[in-house]
């Protein structure tokens, strides 16, 4: 009994290292060492995406803004007066360029026989421009000097201002062969007449240029609200737009022929 008694505290620190080491926490065994750490494979690992080519990209942009779904293009807006506004400037610009040819004030404007068509042969229906075949060169305000730069083209020049309605009378220089002579008359009665009627003429083209352009616009709005292409409230709108735009037009075309026909009268 006594050696037992002895022995027996030797036997319980003998185990107590055992229960130490079963009392250790279980989370320290979960974790790896580094050597477990760096040989571990990964599981899951990203895929790889290649790089997008961004000129790729800026190409592929306007090809989906073309597309018909991108939204409603210009010839869809009833509000797209540009085409009108642009047959209104053309018809007004017209205008002007045929009234400066005209005679007035006594001044005889070159600028009308340069534009004659002369026919270089009989037997060639082609045209050509007097500006492109002599030089016209006013000598005060009773003359005007035509210098050819071929001698066979005076008589074809001079044919083409006879046969104009300029009333004009060229003369062949008697010191130069390439050289006409055009003396002009002073404004007649007659000749303001003239002038005034190629006037009236050259407005009534020029009205009927406006009512084309307005007609052009009138008949894309009808087609735009047969088509539900716009709105009927925007189809009205447009429409008194446009016709504000065509009173306009013809009041500048009508003012300009105005202005030109009592400059006529009164040379």
């Amino acid at each position: 009994m006594h050696r037992s008694a002895l022995r027996l505290p030797i036997r319980i620190l003998a185990r107590r290292p055992a229960a130490v080491q079963r009392s250790t926490p279980s989370w320290r065994s979960s974790v790896p060492s580094p050597a477990t750490a760096q040989s571990r494979p990964f599981a899951h690992s990203p895929a790889l995406y290649k790089k997008k080519d961004k000129t790729k990209k800026a190409t592929e942009q306007p090809e989906s803004s073309s597309s018909p779904g991108a939204g409603p293009s210009a010839a869809d807006d009833p509000f797209d007066l540009s085409k009108l506004h642009t047959g209104l400037a053309t018809a007004a610009a017209r205008l002007k360029d045929d009234l400066s040819k005209l005679r007035a004030g006594g001044r005889f404007n070159t600028a009308s026989l340069e534009a004659l068509k002369v026919q270089l042969g009989k037997e060639s229906n082609s045209t050509v421009k007097l500006g492109d075949l002599a030089q016209v060169v006013p000598k005060g305000g009773r003359m005007v000097t035509l210098l050819a730069a071929e001698e066979e083209h005076i008589k074809p020049l001079s044919s083409a201002i006879v046969a104009s309605n300029l009333s004009l009378t060229p003369q062949t220089d008697p010191h130069n062969p390439l050289q006409l002579n055009i003396p002009i008359p002073p404004p007649t009665k007659e000749s303001r007449d003239q002038s005034v009627q190629v006037a009236k003429q050259a407005f009534e083209k020029a009205a009927g240029a406006v009512r084309d352009a307005r007609g052009a616009m009138h008949k894309r709005l009808q087609e735009l609200q047969k088509k539900k292409l716009a709105r009927p409230d925007d189809v009205r709108k447009a429409h008194d737009l446009m016709e504000k735009a065509t009173e306009k037009g013809q009041k500048e075309v009508r003012d300009l022929f105005e202005a030109a026909r009592k400059t006529l009268e009164q040379a």
